[in-house]
């Protein structure tokens, strides 16, 4: 293997050090997102400094390429957190929370185990473990049985975003991309996912005994006709994306705007006619994560510099003739997930790897999907949900370690072999 230019050795430790930044956010108080774009501005500056690019064509338009692509996931990312969040400040998760009504705090984690499964096939699993999160500070005081109940909801948002193309980052990177399709993903993942949640839920259990004490709910205001519409209408619209695909054969970002757009008009004609003006779409744009969705930019802007200079054709080299094990392979992607956000390492295993080694659908794609969205809850800085978790709760990192890691990293490794004997 040839050695690196000069021009690709200072590409790769802008991204280290970028990077590195990026997993101690935490400790260094600099915003993931800032971080990302400068990594990324700096990385596309030393890329055009040289003709590295592995493309016919000018850097220009190999920069607007790629733009393309990545912009689609962006798009697709802002349209599906604001129907969420217009769920969301029209009240419509109430209609959730009052339909649970437990006293065992055992029970109460199965309850919000599989609520939070289910509910992060359809929506982001960041946005499922703040509204599920914020359900069970309604419902409990805060207590170790709590935070052993956060954790149990951490790990089933991360488990049930990955067998659908609409519920995790990295899924519908893989989607979006053509590395799987919406059909088999479901079928081949769903009862590997629901094998991680019940191994890991099981082991919480144990440590969760007695009754629920119900914190005094505070002027829940009942969930009007408008709230439950848009609540219907909104889920409706982010299932209907990948039928939008099939039928049109447009991409998903298309689904999603026009699943917006509808559920836009009819928020307007309701809250036109109400006043309810602050339950409109603008006020949702006003709520979104947007920072979140510019820490993706700047990830997957980095992740296309390190394509370009050849770097990771280099690493998949690397790991095909160290390793050459498919599986393996893709359980060290999920387990490299705890430490390192799975949104980078999953853009860089679709550079590495082409459809022509490994088809759409095969095996490989499948397990980078599962393990790269189930592998982060090992560790609570491993995934959104978890840092969210970690943000709203205050929860201490080796807390989590101690109490949360061994029951995730067992699901994990039960999914993986529930996988591998199905498909065998």
């Amino acid at each position: 293997m040839p050695e690196l230019s000069l021009n690709a050795l200072w590409i790769l430790i802008v991204f280290i050090i970028g990077y590195a930044c990026i997993t101690l956010e935490h400790w260094t108080k600099f915003n993931k997102a800032a971080v990302a774009l400068l990594m990324a501005a700096i990385m596309w500056i030393l890329l055009f400094l040289a003709p590295v690019c592995k493309e016919d064509g000018t850097n220009v338009s190999c920069f607007l390429e790629h733009l393309s692509g990545i912009s689609q996931i962006i798009f697709f990312l802002m349209g599906a957190l604001t129907i969420v969040e217009l769920i969301n400040i029209n009240h419509g998760f109430q209609l959730i929370s009052n339909y649970i009504n437990v006293t065992s705090k055992r029970r109460l984690l199965w309850v919000m185990g599989i609520l939070t499964f289910f509910l992060s096939s359809i929506l982001d699993n960041l946005t499922t473990t703040i509204v599920m999160v914020t359900l069970l500070r309604k419902l409990l005081n805060k207590d170790e049985d709590r935070l052993l109940i956060g954790g149990g909801i951490v790990i089933a948002a991360n488990a049930g975003g990955a067998w659908t193309p609409i519920g995790d980052v990295t899924t519908t990177m893989l989607w979006i991309g053509g590395q799987v399709t919406s059909y088999a993903i479901i079928r081949d993942l769903f009862f590997p996912s629901v094998i991680c949640v019940v191994v890991a839920l099981t082991m919480l259990s144990f440590f969760l005994k007695g009754d629920c004490c119900k914190v005094p709910q505070k002027d829940e205001k009942p969930v009007d006709a408008n709230g439950k519409t848009v609540f219907t209408l909104g889920i409706l619209a982010l299932v209907f994306v990948p039928v939008f695909k099939v039928l049109t054969g447009l991409p998903p970002v298309m689904g999603i705007l026009f699943g917006l757009s509808v559920l836009w008009l009819v928020t307007d004609w309701f809250h036109w006619r109400t006043g309810n003006l602050h339950r409109q779409v603008p006020d949702a744009f006003s709520k979104i994560d947007l920072s979140s969705t510019f820490f993706f930019l700047g990830i997957l802007l980095s992740v296309d510099v390190l394509d370009l200079a050849n770097l990771l054709d280099r690493l998949a080299i690397w790991l095909d003739t160290t390793i050459d094990n498919v599986p393996l392979i893709a359980t060290l992607i999920g387990l490299f997930s705890a430490v390192v956000d799975n949104v980078p390492l999953v853009a860089a295993s679709m550079s590495m790897y082409g459809i022509l080694q490994h088809p759409v659908d095969s095996q490989f794609w499948e397990l980078v999907a599962f393990c790269a969205g189930t592998g982060g809850s090992i560790l609570i800085i491993g995934s959104a949900a978890g840092v969210v978790y970690m943000g709203l709760e205050k929860v201490d990192f080796f807390w989590y370690i101690k109490r949360i890691s061994l029951p995730a990293l067992l699901g994990y490794a039960a999914g993986i072999l529930t996988y591998l004997y199905l498909e065998g």
